[in-house]
């Protein structure tokens, strides 16, 4: 691969994730219009159309779309290349790409604390509850909850939670309190569903009344966390929820749990990364700071 071929992948890369060839432009010092004239040289090379332009917007084409997911892989690559070369005790630096679930009220002191540490890390974060590819979408991690099926990624427990049933205490005044699992075909339920999977998330009922969760009322299904905790503080529901996320409404009584003798119902919180690649000093400080944040939380 010559040098003006791997300098055209970069410049393709960027201009798709912004979308634009003024930002680019304006990046890299250059003219609008040499950044695309770059990649129409680019196209004409590969024979096909990656962007559909128009006077106001620019779109990757499925082709474009290919050719990115390549050229990702090729470019992280060449990143991990030249790590393995510098030092491990290099100072992290660089750019530092991870996917993290998109509401939890757990990251933001870590993530500040990161940033204090290692000002020269430039964090790209994506908030999202999707299960994202990591290997292909670019990701140099992701942050994710739960039982992890096997996979071609290394991976680090960060800590557990409990999943608790949460109610405000004027829905309980008003409608009662669940004492038993079976009290709760009588109340109102917000569920949430996986974005990923399109199921909803079971509820940590007691073993014998398992086979109760698909007789609970489904007043409200939704892939938001947000969404369900405003309407449980509203009085208008149920909801199922990580303890950490609904923790400081706990603490301050505008939430109550209830059936909290049903059992046992932990679940993990992981750090995932390819597992082809060594972690660069950046994401070994990253996965570092976050342990010792989630761990004191």
């Amino acid at each position: 691969m010559t040098t003006d071929r791997l300098g055209s992948i970069g410049l393709f890369v960027r201009v798709a994730e912004r979308l634009g060839f003024s930002p680019v432009a304006r990046e890299l010092g250059l003219s609008p219009s040499a950044v695309g004239k770059a990649v129409a040289r680019l196209e004409a090379r590969l024979g096909v159309r990656l962007f559909h332009r128009s006077t106001r917007t620019l779109a990757l084409t499925a082709e474009g779309e290919k050719f990115l997911e390549r050229c990702r892989r090729i470019l992280g690559e060449l990143e991990a290349a030249e790590l393995e070369m510098t030092q491990a005790s290099e100072a992290p630096q660089g750019r530092l790409r991870v996917s993290l679930p998109r509401h939890s009220g757990l990251f933001e002191p870590v993530i500040a604390d990161f940033m204090r540490r290692y000002p020269a890390v430039e964090l790209d974060l994506d908030f999202s509850d999707r299960l994202v590819d990591v290997i292909g979408d670019g990701f140099d991690a992701a942050v994710r909850a739960g039982v992890l099926a096997d996979s071609d990624l290394k991976r680090r427990r960060l800590g557990s939670f409990r999943r608790v049933l949460v109610g405000a205490p004027a829905y309980f005044a008003a409608h009662g309190r669940p004492r038993r699992a079976e009290d709760l075909r009588e109340h109102a339920c917000l569920h949430y569903r996986f974005p990923s999977t399109g199921r909803l998330e079971p509820w940590p009922l007691p073993v014998e009344a398992r086979g109760l969760f698909a007789e609970l009322p489904r007043s409200l299904v939704c892939n938001s966390v947000e969404m369900r905790i405003h309407l449980a503080l509203q009085g208008q529901g149920i909801a199922c929820l990580p303890d950490f996320i609904v923790a400081p409404h706990l603490r301050s009584g505008r939430l109550l749990t209830i059936l909290d003798d049903g059992g046992e119902h932990r679940g993990a919180l992981w750090v995932l990364w390819p597992a082809s690649r060594e972690p660069s000093p950046k994401l070994r400080a990253f996965i570092d700071c976050l342990s010792r944040g989630l761990a004191a939380s």
